[in-house]
């Protein structure tokens, strides 16, 4: 069976959308809980990234649990708000890194700490900031 830990590990991967995103975590252990059997049942094999495995689930939705069903497509949704939420970041902190973190390096990761640290972050970019998972 696929434990959470390897969906956690899976979403991970993933890595970095609006109002009300849910972590990569509680995506994974929804997924685990609701359709750990599905998958070993019937997605043997396939790749473990979310593409491929939302594919495979909605492949087999004829013999996946009402269950899974029900969560896979909610987790799934969740998983693109929060890669997107943080795709957005970059955008809508653009003005608050440049006024506020000019000495972070461009890396995503220097300037986010930065942002996340500094006062004085616009609501805009704070806003992005939690919606990202990175507060």
């Amino acid at each position: 069976m696929i434990q959470g830990r390897s969906i956690v590990l899976l979403l991970a991967m993933a890595t970095p959308a609006s109002a009300e995103t849910m972590s990569f975590e509680s995506a994974a252990s929804t997924l685990g809980a609701s359709c750990g059997q599905d998958i070993d049942a019937n997605c043997l094999g396939v790749n473990l990234d979310p593409v491929r495995l939302k594919e495979c689930l909605a492949r087999n939705q004829d013999v996946v649990s009402p269950q899974c069903k029900a969560d896979y497509a909610k987790a799934f949704d969740a998983i693109q708000k929060r890669v997107a939420a943080r795709a957005a970041v970059s955008k809508m902190c653009e003005r608050d890194k440049q006024k506020l973190c000019g000495d972070a390096q461009n890396a995503a990761g220097p300037v986010v700490e930065c942002l996340v640290k500094t006062r004085g972050v616009s609501a805009k970019c704070s806003q992005a900031i939690r919606e990202a998972g990175y507060r």
